[in-house]
């Protein structure tokens, strides 16, 4: 009974890190992206809501997820917690709640009448978020 209940806990906070790791990097994003439009610095990271071709931003948003993939392994090797017997279902779980997370984000910023970046939506939170997890899916053993 103890080994089902650490597995469920050790699951619960695997996909709380995992949330919480790729909320922080794809914000970091979203305010670089904010930054440039004030400061002009970063070209690639300029997309706002009205401006690109949806399938291209769908492809530079599965580039920077696999990019932040890496960087975090390369800083984090480790699995964040012990794997437990669900191991892949955070490939769905994580990505849809960062998905949830920066729809929501989206509307706050959208509802403050500032322009949202693309990424603040549910598609492409989701789409950055899966690309960042199955990094960490294939090379975090």
């Amino acid at each position: 009974m103890e080994d089902i209940l650490g597995d469920i806990l050790g699951f619960i906070i695997e996909l709380f890190l995992e949330v919480l790791l790729q909320v922080i990097f794809e914000e970091g994003v979203a305010t670089a992206s904010r930054a440039h439009r004030r400061f002009r610095i970063v070209p690639f990271l300029r997309i706002t809501l009205s401006r690109t071709d949806p399938a291209l931003t769908v492809l530079k948003f599965t580039l920077l997820g696999l990019g932040l993939g890496f960087l975090s392994v390369l800083l984090l090797p480790h699995p964040l917690v012990h794997p437990s017997r669900l191991h892949g279902i955070s490939l769905l779980i994580s990505p849809a709640i960062t998905g949830l997370v920066m729809g929501y984000i989206g509307r706050l910023v959208r509802r403050r009448g500032r322009a949202a970046v693309r990424i603040e939506s549910f598609a492409y939170g989701f789409i950055c978020a899966f690309a960042f997890a199955l990094v960490r899916f294939f090379f975090v053993h």
